[in-house]
């Protein structure tokens, strides 16, 4: 019974804390250099530059 309260829990703590404006786009990095990356989101076609290792943090699905 606590396995199953805590699943819940955890759940909806889930969906209180994660980012809306992202939830659907899934993000996949192209290095160019060291200091520049290419981002495409395999959900919508969007693309975007920015900092090797940190994904965009909203959705440019609007703008394709």
């Amino acid at each position: 019974m606590i396995v199953i309260v805590g699943l819940i829990v955890a759940f909806v703590l889930i969906a209180v804390f994660s980012n809306r404006a992202t939830r659907a786009c899934r993000w996949r990095e192209y290095r160019q250099s060291d200091t520049e990356a290419t981002f495409t989101c395999v959900h919508c076609g969007a693309k975007t530059t920015g900092s090797p290792g940190q994904t965009p943090d909203t959705c440019f699905q609007n703008n394709v």
